[in-house]
């Protein structure tokens, strides 16, 4: 079972960019996927971007399509959001997450994910 644990947030103008960073223990992290969540005030969690454990399947949701990409290093037990183009409507507490861990390459579905980090916000002014 895998910890992530957040780093990389920050105060950022629109139209800048931003890389997330999640450096997860374990000595099996290749057999975990992992996500990138946000939480915005007032509002829900929210899925923002998932990959498969060896990093061949991605998915994201449709507000950040075209702007974020998601990527992992297994050999450093890590994984990254890079934000490009940031909005205001990004402003969030980012979370990492990661799954139960498989057999199976996949991306899990949201409720699979149980296994997540402390958050670290991001700002975006206008």
């Amino acid at each position: 079972q895998v910890q992530p644990v957040e780093s990389g947030g920050g105060l950022v103008q629109a139209g800048g960019s931003l890389r997330l960073s999640c450096a997860a223990s374990g000595r099996t992290f290749s057999r975990y996927g992992m996500g990138w969540f946000r939480q915005a005030p007032g509002k829900e969690r929210e899925f923002v971007a998932a990959i498969s454990g060896s990093g061949r399947i991605t998915n994201y949701a449709d507000s950040v399509k075209g702007r974020f990409t998601i990527s992992r290093d297994n050999a450093k037990n890590a994984v990254y959001l890079q934000m490009n183009n940031v909005k205001p409507e990004d402003t969030a507490v980012y979370y990492c997450a990661a799954d139960g861990g498989s057999w199976y390459d996949k991306v899990s579905p949201v409720h699979e994910y149980d296994r997540w980090g402390q958050g670290t916000q991001v700002t975006v002014s206008s």
